[in-house]
């Protein structure tokens, strides 16, 4: 199998690179695409060095699968080309998300929609991702009406450059800055930029895509993104009411038995969810999983996932994974 990795030097690229090693997917032939500027570096997979090429050069190898995480504007000029020599494209921008043509999969909720003529998948939104996880059980078994999120997100879902800019301020130095505002000791409600209804695309994003992949645009949704100086991982404060009542000791069994859910509820030792402890980690973790008081047949609990991890690289490797038990990629 030829597998292209379009964006390999970025910091979701190299993510994806150590997943791939990690999950052993079975690659007779890597090649690393990146912009013109960066052709002719080398990136490093399974220990050896690999020179980057460009997309165009990229595309005459005929890869069987690419892993896009370049941004929007090289996924809608060259997903296209990659899919029409027969190549299987799983995309981490948000260009295909919301496309009626296209599938957004996370493996674990509706992997199982897959089909041999899905040649462009989209890869959700990574606090998307991390929320479908915890939501999809609980909506087959009590039937969610209301969703209301908050989210707490780490500068790494920007890229390198936020990175950059957490640590010079840290350190004292003048940054050069992603943010309209600086991040070090601070906390911006502001992730992507306002749409007409004072929405960000961020809060737009969880909204939209939720109600697609769980297959329901009956579930009413409402989000505030938020970023926050860590880099762990994202996490989310999410109050749901369902339609029917529940037990809160059968939701955390249920969610313990839910492949790729890790539940770490134990307040008497201080144990919930935390960047800190989900970073580097596949799974998304939930806890303070709890009555809300305040109104009937709702629940509050707290979800972290690694950002980088399932909320792109991991999910992305995962759909390769998928395709190729399902016979779809040879």
């Amino acid at each position: 199998m030829k597998l292209a990795l379009v964006g390999a030097t970025g910091l979701v690229g190299q993510k994806m690179i150590e997943v791939l090693q990690e999950f052993n997917i079975p690659i007779t032939q890597f090649i690393p695409v990146a912009s013109a500027r960066s052709a002719g570096t080398n990136v490093v997979y399974n220990n050896k060095p690999y020179t980057v090429i460009t997309p165009e050069q990229a595309l005459a190898l005929n890869p069987d699968v690419a892993l896009f995480s370049a941004g929007g504007s090289v996924s809608l000029e060259w997903a296209p080309k990659f899919a029409t020599v027969g190549c299987t494209v799983i995309d981490n921008s948000s260009t295909w998300r919301m496309d009626t043509t296209k599938k957004l999969i996370v493996p674990e909720v509706n992997g199982n929609t897959l089909t041999s003529a899905d040649k462009i998948i989209a890869n959700p939104n990574c606090s998307t991702i991390q929320l479908v996880m915890v939501l999809k059980p609980l909506h087959d078994k009590y039937k969610i009406k209301r969703v209301v999120i908050s989210t707490y997100q780490s500068v790494t879902g920007t890229g390198m450059q936020a990175v950059a800019q957490l640590m010079d301020e840290r350190a004292g130095i003048a940054p050069n800055k992603v943010y309209p505002h600086t991040i070090d000791l601070n906390v911006l409600p502001h992730i992507d930029v306002f749409m007409p209804n004072d929405y960000t695309k961020e809060e737009m994003k969880m909204v939209n895509e939720t109600q697609k992949i769980l297959a329901d645009t009956s579930i009413k949704l409402t989000a505030t993104a938020v970023r926050i100086p860590v880099m762990g991982g994202h996490s989310e404060s999410v109050n749901i009411e369902f339609e029917n009542d529940f037990d809160v000791k059968e939701i955390k069994h249920l969610l313990s038995n839910c492949h790729g859910v890790t539940v770490q509820d134990d307040v008497a030792n201080n144990l919930y969810p935390m960047p800190l402890t989900s970073h580097n980690k596949n799974d998304v973790f939930v806890g303070r999983i709890r009555r809300d008081e305040s109104q009937a047949n709702t629940l509050n609990c707290w979800i972290v996932a690694d950002n980088l991890r399932k909320g792109a690289a991991t999910n992305a490797v995962q759909i390769v994974e998928l395709l190729l038990s399902k016979g779809l990629l040879v």
